[in-house]
């Protein structure tokens, strides 16, 4: 569309005094807007206060004019809304930059400005200013690095600024004025000074802040002063504005201050005369509170919505799939065309307004100055664009149990109601459960001590104790149930979750009743459920390289510690959801065993990388050599359970005499050991988010008393000259996980050169018979169902495979099953043993889950494992255990001529 510089001018003058009378003060301007010249006007604009005689004069005279071009622009459809908020919010920011550096130096007048910093909030925050926007910045600032002079205390001196800056800012005269600021968004502001110090800001956001102030701080931005000191507030204070958990209290606080908002409203419900675009139904801050609602809820989980725009971040939300295209794309144009016609009721006479006029004159010029006929025609449009906000609005808010309109009471059964209750559910002893319900109400539990959580459980107490009931094992998962709550400090977000998502009830009490690690672990993190409202969490992990980069993807500020956390937090999801998928027979445990498989070597390749380049930071690098890491057993072969542990043998390339190039450095056997040393604490200890893996470090050369990394020179010798029989078996399970693609070449050839020695196959033959022998004596089965260790199971699989591998120097993958294929197609074991070894490891992934201490799990487990093992009961199950250990002990028998003995 062509710019109608004319007609924008002939409106302003017809229908807007505050622009008339800006052209008329500013006819240069005038003159290259007449001339289509807005690149020019606007350049002349930011010059407007050249010359003047001090900062607020300069900041005067230039916001009438960037005013004036502006809304010329806006007016003749050459500047985009965006660009309009984008031009008055930056210019806030000089001026407020401008205000805080006179207001110090009015003081200090030598002083450098530092130690104290704005934070815009609002739309300013979000770059999204009106033409006749107050702003709402926190003043904050540092007591050691605020300029003063000696006798003058910290604080003193910093409200000497703050009360500097708003008479800067805020006086009028015959140039006008520059902004209205409003302060009373700042910390306690009925009793707190004008600004605050950091700390003191700190502590209130991490204990004593309120629910609105959350989503106040969606579009904090850092914008004058000390910027580098406001952004590491921010930082700071992220965890209390981005809560780790799914946070859908959060629809509950907008919906009541949407009540509150939409009562207190005096004007008409629809538009008409005296409407108010911001507040009313369907109105601006609907659509605003529509996105921060979904950003409050899902943002602290997903970094990519954490955006201060409104059309950002409806955006982002629909590429996020938690709303539809639709609804964004619909949400978007209205918030556009509603924040267009408040611009033109505030060109005017430069009020901040937001209410149709009453007069119908005054109406008709509104419309007319925005290009449309008649008030009339305004209100039209006006009616299908609210009534498209306020329906979506409606429905996200009622949808979750809180309607604007209405106010909702859950009043939970108590006493003799509960009693009756629960024995209606079928609990076996009614009155002695209540009882128990209600000790957890009388403070027995620290997650029910408070008035909120106590109402969050009220809301969701009959349902969760209907889903227990309907649970596979009823009292064992009330008692997991019970578990669960208490060992939660606080468990609102829990309970609010499950009220919002009902069908994760159901879900909740299966876990509860068959899967022991997945409840330990959600009594651990109940946010572990978090995931589980989306459909996605029921996908498989996709490859290795993907998913190491999602799990480190997140803030670009984030310290090693962070990282640390993070990683745990994502592998924890992404295991509980894949226990999960499991329980439910979404799918075959061996899917999921190489799934598990994945994630944990992805783990590995984030934690090795962060870990690297921490160390580096101290001790540098050394040319020309690398770590690299194998892993052993399990791992190798890509295929874990929930139980396995990650073992692990560490090597290093180049000359073991070099040393490396940072400031402390270290030669290359120390480097490398330190290094090892901190990517096992990486992947192993605990943190606030607690442990990931357990690592197993024994199968490096010469074991536990051989240092922790070794060169590949020594390496290979060692396996060469000095490995035993049984280190050579580990070795066909290794793979190498990590390091430069040349280095990996060259350890998998010395892999392969070693497997492939001559051997004599009857010391090759007596040394695994013996070995097995040794195993069956010190580490007998545990259990009925321990398929592993008992005799004709796993081990004796792998001892099979092993033995033919190194024997023949075939089938040479750490991966089980393409070993036992290409032996069975060698002729060396048959074919039998493969779906044999398929079922033995399809019921140890599950069983690890299902039945963890090896014993014959309660009816509902069994029923899990059986299913899982695509079988059609229990029965079933255990005759295709006996049939497989069967076909392992005839595989055995034609492979050593012994028989074994299955008990």
């Amino acid at each position: 569309m062509t710019a109608d510089w004319t007609g924008a001018l002939e409106r302003a003058r017809s229908y807007a005094p505050y622009l008339a009378q800006g052209l008329d003060r500013l006819p240069a301007l005038e003159g290259l807007l007449a001339a289509g010249d807005c690149t020019a006007a606007v350049s002349l604009a930011r010059a407007a206060g050249d010359g003047a005689d001090s900062v607020g004069s300069a900041l005067r005279r230039e916001k009438l004019a960037l005013a004036v071009v502006l809304a010329i622009g806006d007016l003749a459809g050459e500047l985009s809304l965006l660009t309009v908020t984008g031009e008055l919010s930056a210019f806030a920011d000089r001026a407020l930059d401008a205000a805080i550096a006179d207001a110090i130096r009015a003081r200090v007048p030598d002083a450098e400005p530092a130690g104290f910093l704005a934070l815009a909030l609002g739309k300013h925050g979000a770059m999204e200013l009106n033409y006749s926007s107050d702003i709402d910045p926190i003043l904050l600032y540092d007591p050691a690095l605020l300029p003063r002079r000696s006798r003058d205390e910290p604080g003193e001196a910093a409200q000497r600024v703050a009360r500097t800056l708003m008479q800067t800012m805020s006086h009028v005269d015959a140039e006008g004025y520059v902004f209205r600021v409003d302060l009373r968004l700042r910390p306690a502001s009925e009793v707190s000074p004008l600004a605050i110090p950091i700390e003191a800001a700190l502590t209130h956001y991490e204990s004593s802040a309120l629910a609105w102030e959350r989503a106040a701080f969606i579009r904090a931005r850092a914008c004058a002063g000390d910027v580098a000191a406001g952004e590491a507030f921010l930082a700071a204070i992220r965890p209390f504005v981005w809560r780790k958990s799914l946070d859908f209290g959060a629809i509950t606080e907008i919906g009541r201050l949407t009540h509150r908002i939409r009562a207190s409203q005096a004007g008409p419900t629809r538009p008409g005369p005296g409407f108010d675009l911001k507040k009313g139904r369907g109105g601006i801050r609907e659509v605003e509170f529509y996105a921060q609602t979904h950003q409050l809820i899902h943002g602290g989980r997903n970094p990519a919505l954490r955006l201060r725009g409104t059309r950002a971040s409806l955006d982002a939300l629909a590429a996020a799939g938690i709303i539809a295209a639709d609804d964004a794309q619909v949400l978007g144009a209205s918030y556009d065309r509603l924040r267009q016609i408040e611009h033109r009721l505030q060109m005017v006479a430069d009020q901040q307004t937001h209410r149709l006029p009453l007069d119908p004159a005054a109406l008709d010029a509104v419309a007319r100055l925005d290009g449309l006929d008649s008030g009339a025609d305004l209100l039209a449009e006006l009616d299908l664009v609210t009534e498209a906000v306020g329906r979506r609005y409606d429905r996200l808010i009622a949808e979750h149990g809180s309607d604007p309109g209405t106010a909702i009471v859950v009043a939970a059964p108590r006493g003799d109601a509960l009693t009756g209750e629960l024995g209606r559910l079928g609990f076996a002893d009614p009155a002695a459960l209540a009882a128990r319900i209600q000790g957890w109400r009388s403070g027995k539990l620290r997650a029910l001590r408070s008035e909120a959580a106590r109402a969050a459980f009220d809301a969701i107490q009959v349902p969760l104790l209907t889903a227990l009931a309907a649970a596979p094992e009823p009292e064992r998962a009330l008692l997991r149930w019970e578990q669960l709550l208490t060992n939660l400090p606080s468990a609102v977000n829990l309970f609010r979750l499950l009220e919002a998502r009902p069908a994760l009830l159901e879900l909740l009490g299966r876990i509860l009743s068959v899967a022991p690690p997945l409840a330990d672990a959600l009594a651990r993190r109940a946010d572990l459920l978090d995931p589980l409202i989306d459909a996605s969490a029921f996908d498989l992990p996709p490859d290795v390289p993907t998913l190491a980069r999602a799990l480190v993807r997140g803030e670009s500020d984030d310290d090693y510690e962070r990282l640390l956390d993070r990683v745990r937090r994502k592998v924890g999801e992404l295991r509980f959801a894949l226990g999960v998928q499991l329980i439910e027979g979404a799918r075959d445990p061996l899917e999921i065993g190489q799934a598990l498989g994945r994630v944990a070597e992805a783990a590995l390749i984030a934690l090795a990388d962060a870990a690297r380049g921490e160390f580096a930071r101290a001790h540098g690098h050394i040319p020309g050599s690398a770590l690299l890491i194998m892993g052993y057993g399990r791992l190798g072969g890509g295929v874990l359970t929930h139980a396995s542990d990650l073992d692990l043998v560490f090597l290093f390339s180049g000359e073991h005499g070099a040393e490396s190039d940072g400031a402390r450095p270290l030669g290359a056997t120390l480097y490398y050991n330190r290094l090892a040393q901190r990517v096992s604490g990486a992947l192993s200890v605990p943190t606030a988010e607690g442990a990931l893996y357990e690592v197993d470090t024994r199968l490096r050369p010469s074991g536990a008393q051989g240092p922790l990394a070794v060169s590949l020179d020594s390496f290979a010798r060692y396996q060469r000259e000095s490995a035993w029989t049984w280190e050579h078996m580990a070795l066909t399970r290794a793979r190498v996980l990590y390091g430069p693609q040349a280095d990996r070449q060259d350890l998998e050839a010395i892999v392969h050169s070693v497997l492939t020695m001559a051997r004599d196959p009857e010391k090759l033959r007596a040394d695994v018979l013996h070995m097995r022998g040794e195993m069956a004596r010190h580490k007998p089965a545990k259990g009925p169902l321990d398929v592993k260790l008992a005799r004709g199971g796993l081990v004796d699989v792998e001892f099979i495979t092993h033995y033919l591998q190194l024997r023949e120097s075939i089938g040479l993958s750490p991966q089980m099953s393409e070993a036992l294929a290409e032996l069975a197609a060698a002729g060396l074991v048959p074919e039998a043993v493969r779906p044999a070894h398929a079922m033995l490891a399809r019921f140890l992934i599950a069983a690890r889950l299902l039945a963890p201490d090896g014993q014959e799990p309660l009816p509902a487990a069994r029923a899990v494992l059986a299913k899982a093992c695509q079988c059609g009961d229990w029965n079933g199950l255990t005759d295709a255990l006996d049939q497989a250990r069967a076909a392992v002990a005839a595989c055995w028998a034609q492979t050593f001529g012994e028989t074994l003995e299955l008990n």
